[in-house]
């Protein structure tokens, strides 16, 4: 029986091939902003996102084709948001998954523009679901799921929440200030690739309420881990600098509630995130590794 690391190592080669298989040719004129676009893809990373939705898609009994385009898309949509984050305007970093980000590799004014065509690109993507679609159906899932990516990316979704870090950073947060970037900023991410893993998969709208829930909780307790990581962790494991949340005078979860309530919520989420996850239908496994998978990670 293969074991969980196994299956990720398999499945994460597996999703990265799906999205490999819809970056841009680097030709024309453009040439520089598609190879920027495509730098920032390969750099890699966990492909949590596309994973969860695979995986979702699957514990619905989702067989065909038609979510790989939102596949992509999701990760194109989160690695232009990792662009326009490392820009100097934004937390000026200059690492990003043991590589130079995307501004210190192709200079600023490349980077915003890879973000930007990232961004439209995502939805150029997702579009190529309608093709693959099968049923008058499953057509009416992809036209739902292209407007739930608009909006958990956009200004009721990530960008809502960055907007809001952007103008709080360097003033002390409340409680629900925090929620609110938390919820907007990673969880919206989290949201949107489960979301449509279940909606492509045929889920009725109670089952999808509760795998928005479960994903809210699953994205709340990945940001307390991260702001556990950037004081515990090293520039070597995370592939990008530690410590970047106090120098940018960030409040986090860690320095509103200390340490060790943060470990202990980051557990309680996950816990409540796995107790939804068990009241749907289908084989939990693989969805359970990921959650877990989330709370013992060190990068």
């Amino acid at each position: 029986m293969m074991s969980f690391n196994d299956w990720l190592a398999k499945s994460t080669d597996e999703v990265n091939d799906v999205i490999m298989g819809f970056l841009p040719a680097e030709e024309g004129y453009q040439k520089t902003v598609l190879s920027a676009m495509n730098y920032s893809v390969r750099a890699g990373g966990k492909r949590l996102r596309p994973l969860f939705m695979r995986e979702i898609y699957r514990m619905f009994g989702g067989m065909g084709r038609e979510v790989e385009p939102f596949m992509a898309a999701i990760e194109m949509i989160h690695t232009f948001s990792l662009i326009h984050d490392d820009l100097p305007c934004m937390d000026n970093d200059e690492y990003r998954r043991g590589m130079p980000t995307t501004w210190k590799a192709y200079g600023y004014d490349m980077a915003v523009l890879a973000g930007d065509a990232l961004v439209v690109y995502a939805f150029e993507t997702a579009a190529k679901a309608f093709a693959m679609a099968e049923s008058d159906a499953c057509r009416a899932a992809v036209a739902r799921c292209m407007g739930l990516l608009a909006e958990k990316t956009g200004i009721y979704g990530m960008i809502g929440g960055q907007t809001a870090d952007v103008e709080l950073t360097g003033r002390k947060l409340d409680e629900a200030q925090l929620d609110f970037i938390y919820r907007l900023k990673t969880g919206a991410l989290l949201e949107a690739p489960m979301m449509i893993g279940a909606i492509l998969a045929g889920a009725d709208e109670e089952q999808v309420k509760t795998v928005e829930k479960m994903a809210a909780c699953v994205g709340r307790a990945f940001q307390i881990q991260d702001d556990i990581l950037d004081i515990t962790s090293s520039q070597e494991v995370l592939g990008k600098p530690v410590l970047s949340d106090e120098k940018n005078h960030k409040t986090t979860y860690v320095s509103l509630y200390g340490m060790e309530q943060a470990r202990r919520d980051v557990a309680g989420l996950s816990g409540e995130a796995v107790g939804m996850l068990k009241s749907l239908p289908g084989n939990h496994e693989t969805v359970e590794g990921l959650i877990d998978m989330l709370i013992t990670r060190e990068k």
